[in-house]
């Protein structure tokens, strides 16, 4: 076998190998996140008001609204499914210490 052969042969080899391990697998979304009292959201740090939507949003929270973010504890009302909350969470370590269920379907 000529060596150019012999070349092209193992350069058709190396790439069909690196083309069956390099393909990307599939994606799959996380559906059901977790979130309760004693949630810690920003792995013990302070968060500011702003921070703490962000946090919500992140956990699966819509239509995320500031209702007191004076003091200690800082309050959201949002939805998450049909139903919507009012959330609050811990100014000094982004802890929520309160989750209620305000409402139903909209």
């Amino acid at each position: 076998m000529p060596r150019s052969s012999l070349f092209l042969l193992l350069a058709l080899s190396v790439g069909l190998s690196v083309t069956s391990i390099s393909l990307p697998t599939e994606a799959s979304a996380q559906t059901h996140i977790s979130i309760s009292v004693g949630t810690n959201l920003n792995r013990g740090r302070g968060i500011s008001c702003s921070q703490g939507e962000r946090l919500l949003r992140n956990r699966g929270f819509r239509d995320v609204r500031r209702i007191d973010c004076r003091g200690r504890f800082f309050v959201y009302r949002a939805w998450r499914g049909s139903s919507r909350f009012e959330i609050a969470i811990r100014q000094r370590d982004g802890r929520v210490v309160d989750m209620r269920r305000i409402s139903g379907r909209r």
